[in-house]
């Protein structure tokens, strides 16, 4: 069986890596890869009417150079974008990030069919995600499976809004610019900003009080 494969990652070193990890499938899969380097590149493949169907997997770094004209701006971004454009196709992420708001923003939003924090896999564990997913399951890391339980988010107490402000927060950015990154008015990310310092039990305080209770839950 051949398998078209779409990378995305900034780093042709790390390609280079998965490529020669995966030559090494237990199913001996032929692999034929395409490669995009950064947000621009993917989506140009990726909403190209004639890729709808071409590929069977993508392995999908989250942090890539990105394509603001677009409002593309990491690969979770791109995973939005795939699963509208190619709905068949399968998608491993793969990140450095292990904060919990990230991964389970990433569970939620693209429902990836595998997700691997790269501190918490060797390359056997590589090769099993790529032929689990094929084979039609999923395949979190442990840390992975850990992180996305935590209560604030199983409980439903912050959704998708709450947990983009936070993780904009950490970026450093302020209301102004969130609220035109998220397509929000300002006083809309006030009256969020008030809604989460209430979750943490944060009476008085400003972004740096939020923040920091939020590592101290292992959110951040």
């Amino acid at each position: 069986m051949v398998v078209k494969i779409l990378m995305i990652d900034d780093h042709p070193g790390m390609i280079e890596g998965y490529k020669a990890m995966l030559a090494l499938n237990k199913q001996q899969h032929s692999i034929e890869i395409t490669e995009a380097y950064h947000c621009e590149q993917a989506y140009h493949l990726i909403t190209d009417p004639n890729h709808a169907t071409f590929f069977d997997l993508v392995f999908l770094d989250y942090s890539i150079p990105p394509y603001p004209e677009q409002k593309i701006y990491n690969g979770e971004d791109l995973g939005v974008l795939i699963r509208k454009h190619m709905p068949e196709t399968k998608i491993i992420m793969l990140t450095a990030h292990f904060d919990t708001i990230r991964l389970y923003n990433v569970v939620k939003k693209i429902q990836p069919n595998g997700l691997l924090v790269k501190s918490d896999y060797r390359p056997p564990q590589l090769i099993e995600a790529f032929e689990k997913v094929l084979d039609g399951e999923i395949y979190y890391t442990p840390l992975v499976t850990q992180k996305i339980k935590q209560p604030l988010f199983a409980q439903g107490l912050l959704d998708s809004l709450d947990r983009e402000i936070i993780v904009l927060l950490a970026e450093g950015f302020q209301i102004k610019s969130i609220a035109s990154k998220m397509n929000v008015s300002e006083d809309t990310i006030k009256k969020r900003k008030s809604k989460i310092k209430d979750l943490l039990n944060i009476e008085k305080g400003g972004d740096e009080d939020i923040l920091k209770e939020c590592r101290s839950l292992g959110l951040l």
